[in-house]
């Protein structure tokens, strides 16, 4: 089994990304750009050592890699990017390193595929990069036509037989400053190949490529739930009728175990259904009789706190009534007031609305009514 090892090079400044320190060490999402490359490096390959080389004033290095403890070491690198990886060569010597992978820190995107295949490539090979072909016309200054056939965009990580790549870089004269490590390579005249690049393994450089990076690595999604509650009119009670949280003065009520507005339950049961986290019963069962006669906010406002929990937010709820009696359009704009109050939203994302069924059903016959309500939640994965 062959003995793997990884040089970051983490030494340049990054002054084309902006912001006021090294590109490095700045945030994508919860985490600095170094970080999530090593995380990315050590899920996708088994690498049994890893050297990430740093420049002699780097005043972040030490808090930002304390987490990953001895499996990460440090090393100083020099004044171009040929002399840093120089130097990170240079501390594997005594090792015994079979194989070399030498990745840009600011690539914080590779994968198991793409290591995969530099690592077959170096069974018959002694230098092997990832490369892109060019999809765009190529042109000189003077507006000449380049072959773009005969072109590749080259990536990292460039994986090395360890010995070839350091008497390479041992025969390369002081001073001297390539492009990349397969330059070092081919002025030795070591075998190489290319192996298929990946789109996502890009080199984030400018300030535009920080945005880029952060929807890739937004791990947040919209799930949409669903509710439907249906009760029986009471006749004979003069209570409120309550629905959506508003009190309707009709003459009659609600059958229910709690003040039955279905039209906050059907909500409730669609917030809820969006978290995947049961339904209102689980929660409320009707045989508790703690919760006869109990407002619907309080479970409302249940599951709103669970949408908390899970780091959620509630964007927008559509509460649909359906009934022939009583008339909703004189409450609707109260209803959606109160929604808007329970699930803290603008009034501008809640929507109520009804409808009859044409005389048909239980609800056509004036027996009762039905509310369903459709709720959208974005969450974290």
């Amino acid at each position: 089994m062959t003995r793997d090892a990884l040089i970051l090079v983490a030494a340049g400044k990054g002054m084309r990304a902006g912001g006021d320190i090294p590109k490095q060490y700045r945030r994508i999402g919860s985490q600095p750009l170094l970080v999530r490359t090593l995380q990315n490096a050590l899920k996708a390959h088994n690498f049994g050592t890893i050297i990430v080389v740093i420049s002699a004033d780097d005043d972040f290095a030490e808090g930002c890699l304390a987490p990953f403890g001895d499996e990460v070491r440090t090393t100083i690198g020099g004044a171009t990017r040929t002399d840093s990886v120089r130097a990170g060569l240079n501390v594997l010597q005594g090792e015994r390193i079979d194989h070399v992978y030498i990745h840009d820190a600011a690539r914080p995107f590779l994968t198991q595929t793409l290591l995969q295949d530099l690592s077959n490539a170096l069974e018959t090979h002694q230098a092997t990069a990832p490369a892109l072909p060019i999809a765009d016309a190529l042109k000189t200054l003077e507006g000449d036509s380049v072959d773009r056939d005969a072109l590749r965009r080259v990536q990292t990580p460039q994986a090395f037989r360890y010995a070839d790549i350091l008497s390479a870089f041992d025969a390369a004269k002081p001073g001297e400053s390539h492009a990349d490590d397969i330059a070092v390579a081919r002025a030795a005249g070591l075998s190489l190949s290319f192996t298929s690049g990946d789109p996502d393994n890009f080199k984030v450089t400018y300030p535009e490529d920080f945005a880029k990076a952060e929807r890739m690595v937004d791990q947040t999604y919209t799930a949409t739930g669903s509710g439907f509650d249906v009760h029986q009119f009471d006749f004979e009670s003069n209570d409120p009728l309550w629905l959506c949280g508003v009190p309707i003065n009709c003459g009659y009520t609600l059958k229910g175990h709690s003040d039955a507005d279905a039209g906050l339950h059907a909500l409730t049961d669609a917030i809820l259904g969006a978290l995947c986290f049961g339904d209102i019963g689980d929660h409320f069962p009707p045989s508790d009789p703690q919760w006869k006669g109990a407002s619907s906010d309080k479970f409302l406002l249940f599951a709103m706190d669970k949408v908390k929990e899970r780091k959620g937010l509630l964007q927008h709820v559509d509460v649909t009534l359906i009934c022939e009696q009583p008339k909703i359009k004189p409450h609707r704009e109260a209803m959606r007031e109160k929604i808007a109050e329970l699930c803290g939203l603008p009034l501008s994302r809640v929507s109520v609305k009804a409808t009859t069924t044409e005389k048909l059903g239980f609800t056509g016959r004036g027996e009762g009514l039905a509310a369903q309500a459709v709720a959208t939640v974005r969450l974290g994965s």
